[in-house]
């Protein structure tokens, strides 16, 4: 059957197919203080939100490097993936995006880069004026693939006052290159980005809280629900041995999962609904009415 589409500002998306169900996504592009200019996102609804005024929980779903908002929807190779899992958790789902190589930083040297921000205020100030949310830490939870991992990870361990739990797919768990099993070439472009955005880095312990490797403490401190996988083949899966480890000897609770696969749709398409399964499980069931700002 034919999803309905609702188009919004001229911003159209695609046609997602479900069966047995209607379901509903929204595309838009709002103004964001933090970068000054207009930004595109997704939302998907669960079939029920036009039948009741309750509000919804929200899923961030951040996308990876050289990515946009509908890689989410057009990617995955189940194409009724995020409308299943809507109408399943009955939640919002929310697609951002941001710059194709910023890691969701705040930039210390660039301007341009400000998705930090975006995200933590713009964008969620943006969702809970706009849609009938849970309007509270309780009711958000965050997660991505690769640079979305690490965005989702960082985020989350930096405002724990905005989100219940956290996931990384394949994420990018510490931005050092040397530990990752890519070429010359493609390490060389990756620290070039990182020093352009970021400046010096220290790579070593101590890490630099512009990594998750750096964050563990705060995690801790802070008690976050925390959801991680990677892939037996993926390039990233030493990074997150790594991670799972640090954070098992700071005594951080976590869910930590290897299956077989790769840095790939096939490999995330199938992690996705363990992450949405984790989430239900924390946050808010309570459908609490919330009237639009």
């Amino acid at each position: 059957m034919v999803s309905f589409i609702k188009t919004s500002i001229f911003l159209s998306l695609f046609i997602a197919f479900i069966s047995n169900a209607y379901t509903q996504v929204d595309t838009v592009r709002h103004y964001s203080q933090s970068l000054n200019k207009e930004m595109p996102y997704a939302i998907t609804f669960p079939d029920s939100y036009n039948n009741n005024n309750d509000g919804y929980p929200v899923v961030y779903l951040l996308h990876g490097a050289g990515g946009d908002y509908s890689n989410w929807h057009k990617s995955v190779k189940n194409s009724g993936l995020l409308s299943q899992l809507a109408n399943t958790y009955e939640v919002l789902i929310v697609t951002p995006e941001v710059g194709p190589y910023s890691y969701y930083y705040n930039s210390p040297l660039m301007d341009s880069v400000r998705y930090e921000s975006y995200i933590t205020n713009d964008l969620i100030k943006e969702i809970d004026g706009k849609y009938r949310t849970i309007a509270d830490k309780s009711g958000r939870a965050i997660t991505g693939l690769s640079m979305g991992g690490h965005g989702a990870l960082m985020l989350g361990a930096k405002h724990p006052e905005l989100f219940a739990a956290i996931g990384s797919m394949s994420g990018v768990t510490n931005i050092d290159t040397r530990l990752w099993d890519v070429d010359e070439n493609r390490r060389s472009q990756r620290v070039n980005q990182q020093k352009e955005m970021l400046g010096a880095i220290n790579y070593d312990a101590p890490y630099s809280t512009y990594t998750a490797v750096g964050l563990i403490d705060k995690m801790k401190e802070k008690g976050i629900k925390m959801i991680i996988d990677c892939g037996t083949e993926d390039f990233l899966v030493k990074v997150n041995r790594q991670f799972h480890k640090l954070l098992l000897e700071a005594g951080v609770e976590h869910d930590y999962i290897e299956r077989p696969g790769a840095h790939n749709w096939e490999y995330w398409t199938n992690a996705l609904p363990y992450h949405f399964l984790f989430f239900d499980n924390i946050l808010s069931k309570k459908f609490a009415k919330n009237s639009l700002n």
